[in-house]
């Protein structure tokens, strides 16, 4: 296709018109599915707690997330008095375009990634980093005190598990001994005694995915772990002084992230775009289908433990990140080189 443009359109604006339809084709699915996201979240607690959810504006309700946003365009920006008001406008904007970049090295299907990169992994890993400085700015720019606290409570958190998430990525890597996370999915084909395709049977990896799930869950805010927002007592934290656009923004930039999570435990610990079997007539379901299946799947837990799972305290939180999540993962980076050592594994690429 690339080729196809830079014939027409000449090398370097065929290449640039060329990209462009990639990123449109991967943005445009990827927004859809965070509206309807918002609509399943509300769907999934309705039904654990014995209600109906939204159900008036379309059918079932599914029309309800894009009058939410409809709601939300046309109402005003207010801007509050003492805000700085050029970092007020660019955290959200931030927000929101890392979590959009980070799926550029996502691969959907075999060969089916805008970005094949051999450092996927490392990139994944940077843009997700970078995305607290949206809230701290926020936090900070506001002015206020609720949202200054929001964005301090965020900082700490992310930065906590964002060090377990990468010791627990080590581990992964180690067994497809690359950083790109096409070669990461094809090494978990036939993972289990040729049949099973995924880490999450290996009882090497099994804790570790555990931990990266829970931490999954602290990374993007989400309930039992919501405390830069927690309603009780900071009246929604960081984005507090937000209205309008600039409120849609976080709101598209944290389900985004939520749902890149959902796809980065898939490819990590699931198999991606592979089947769950490594038998033949499953290969005919499209590698799309699957990795779709195995994101809506990890996007109701997400939602299942939201609707079930107790809001924890700040200490407890920061304790089970620092001293049971830290020591337990990087122990278990030592367990698994050495097992990977003794079994032989780095002989084949040592040589």
């Amino acid at each position: 296709m690339v080729e196809f443009f830079q014939t027409w359109l000449g090398t370097g604006f065929g290449w640039f018109v060329a990209h462009l339809i990639f990123i449109l084709l991967i943005a445009l699915p990827v927004m859809l599915c965070m509206a309807l996201a918002t609509w399943v979240d509300r769907k999934v607690w309705a039904a654990m707690m014995l209600r109906r959810g939204p159900n008036v504006v379309g059918p079932i309700g599914i029309l309800q997330p894009f009058a939410d946003g409809l709601k939300l365009f046309l109402k005003e920006t207010i801007v509050p008095s003492g805000a700085n008001k050029g970092v007020f406008f660019i955290a959200p904007v931030i927000t929101f375009v890392l979590a959009l970049v980070a799926w550029a090295v996502i691969p959907f299907d075999a060969g089916w990634v805008l970005a094949d990169i051999n450092v996927g992994l490392l990139f994944l890993f940077a843009v997700s980093s970078m995305g607290v400085y949206g809230i701290i700015m926020s936090g900070w720019a506001s002015n206020s005190k609720y949202p200054f606290l929001g964005g301090l409570r965020s900082a700490a958190q992310m930065v906590s598990y964002e060090v377990s998430i990468g010791f627990v990525i080590v581990t992964v890597v180690l067994y497809a001994s690359s950083f790109n996370l096409t070669d990461i999915v094809e090494s978990q084909r036939g993972n289990i005694f040729g049949i099973v395709n995924g880490h999450i049977f290996n009882p090497l990896l099994l804790p570790m995915a555990v931990v990266f799930l829970i931490s999954a869950l602290a990374e993007t805010n989400r309930p039992p772990f919501d405390l830069p927002e927690a309603e009780s007592e900071l009246v929604a934290g960081y984005q507090i002084e937000y209205s309008s656009m600039t409120f849609a923004l976080f709101f598209l930039g944290e389900y985004m992230n939520i749902l890149l999570m959902c796809a980065l435990t898939s490819i990590l610990f699931l198999g991606g775009y592979l089947p769950p079997f490594n038998w033949e007539p499953l290969y005919l379901v499209p590698g799309l289908v699957w990795l779709f299946a195995k994101i809506v799947f990890m996007f109701f837990v997400f939602a299942w433990v939201k609707a079930t799972v107790p809001r924890y305290r700040y200490d407890q939180l920061m304790r089970l990140g620092w001293k049971v999540f830290l020591p337990l993962s990087l122990f278990w980076v030592v367990l698994v080189s050495g097992w990977l050592v003794f079994t032989g594994h780095f002989s084949g690429g040592a040589a």
